[in-house]
């Protein structure tokens, strides 16, 4: 499934952009991109700080989503897989 179906799973409603996890799903991609393209250029530090700020960043929107929405946390873990 790509990321824009699951995007469209996540979104409130129709043009929700700023939600927590409408954001959560936009830096999980992001991630995932960092990450094959750190693998392939590991001397990249640049690269690696943004991959620790978006992992950072995502974090912490789990953690207010799971103090504030947890059925909306569980929903986001398990369509994104992340935390299995």
């Amino acid at each position: 499934m790509n990321m824009n179906k699951k995007i469209a799973e996540l979104a409130i409603h129709a043009k929700d952009t700023g939600s927590s996890e409408i954001q959560i799903a936009l830096l999980t991609e992001k991630i995932e991109n960092l990450s094959k393209h750190i693998k392939q250029f590991k001397k990249d530090k640049h690269s690696s700080v943004g991959l620790l700020r978006a992992v950072n960043k995502r974090k912490k929107l789990l953690d207010y989503l799971k103090r504030n929405k947890v059925e909306s946390y569980k929903n986001v873990l398990s369509k994104l897989n992340l935390r299995k």
